[in-house]
């Protein structure tokens, strides 16, 4: 049986194509998700939307995306002896089934059994110090994007920490900089295949002085889902699960300043956006900078491109954001700020 696509899943009505015949078409490929069901849809206009309708099971995913949005993770804090802020942190790759759609397991390869994984911050000049331990059946590493030395870098061919086995650990240890947002994820072969399946995460980097205070931090990190394993995204989400920002609206007041950390690892596609409606955010690329470069509503990014948005609503009421190719949007990448007064 072919395959189904994920325009097959738009014409045909996604979810509906269960039973034997979805689960057989869902299930080519290796590691294919290990059950679908039927839900029902949401009508949306003269469209049917697959996967709007119903709500996967956080509690047994281990992650929630709205907890994700405002959950930075510090590292446990101590002082070295020179007088160097030292942050500390657990991570571990697991191998991990995640319900992305209502029905759909998708078999992900995570950091602490989520996606993405932790958001990890410090400041500028802090000492970083990864403790990874690889508890999955495939080789795995760390690759954090600013500047250390090779032997930290993550990469096969650079030392020990450039390929980490089943079972092993390995601690990656840099000096926080350049101050920016950055990111993290796994870089073994095959890269595509080992970031799609869910080894990615954030890394902020404060500047010494600070960033202005804000009402709002959120991070949405943007990435695609392959569920049949074709090497073509059948589904596209913010924070891991499809449309669950357009079920699950964003709450901020009226006047109340937001700033979004924003990270594009999505595979199998070239290029990803974000667009706000009825509004004007200041975009801060890579922010490496405390100067925004642009005044807009919608910015690309292609993978590893990330970006601070910077934003407040004069006005009440419910807006989307979401991405402007609308097959993303249509497929899950698409969600709601529910302003109130």
């Amino acid at each position: 049986m072919k395959p189904i696509s994920r325009r097959d899943f738009l014409k045909y009505g996604g979810l509906t194509l269960a039973g034997a015949a979805g689960i057989t078409a869902l299930g080519q490929g290796a590691g294919a998700p290990s059950k679908v069901a039927a839900k029902p849809l949401m009508q949306h206009g003269d469209d049917m939307i697959p996967g709007v309708d119903g709500e996967v099971d956080h509690e047994a995913n281990g992650f929630n995306p709205t907890d994700i949005l405002t959950d930075f993770d510090y590292g446990e804090v101590s002082t070295l002896p020179n007088g160097q802020v030292l942050r500390e942190y657990e991570i571990v790759a697991i191998n991990q089934n995640i319900e992305v759609l209502p029905g759909i397991e998708y078999p992900a390869w995570t950091y602490n059994g989520r996606i993405p994984g932790p958001t990890l911050r410090c400041t500028e000049g802090d000492r970083i110090r990864i403790n990874f331990t690889n508890g999955s059946n495939h080789p795995h590493t760390m690759h954090f994007h600013g500047i250390h030395s090779a032997v930290m870098d993550g990469v096969p061919g650079t030392g020990p920490g450039g390929s980490v086995a089943p079972g092993a650990s390995f601690v990656y240890e840099f000096d926080a900089e350049p101050f920016g947002l950055h990111l993290y994820h796994c870089h073994i072969f095959p890269l595509a295949r080992h970031i799609a399946k869910g080894l990615y995460g954030t890394f902020i980097i404060d500047p010494k002085e600070g960033r202005p205070p804000a009402d709002h931090e959120m991070v949405m990190v943007m990435h695609g889902l392959d569920v049949d394993f074709d090497d073509e995204n059948d589904f596209y989400a913010v924070n891991g699960i499809p449309f669950h920002y357009q079920k699950h609206p964003i709450q901020i007041k009226t006047g109340e300043s937001v700033r979004i950390y924003l990270v594009n690892i999505l595979e199998f596609d070239l290029i990803n956006s974000f667009h706000l409606h009825a509004n004007f955010f200041h975009y801060y690329p890579t922010g490496t900078s405390l100067t925004p470069i642009e005044f807009t509503d919608t910015i690309m990014q292609t993978q590893a491109q990330r970006g601070i948005i910077e934003f407040s609503y004069k006005f009440p009421g419910m807006y989307m954001f979401h991405a402007h190719n609308t097959e993303f949007a249509e497929l899950g990448w698409t969600g709601m700020f529910n302003v109130t007064e």
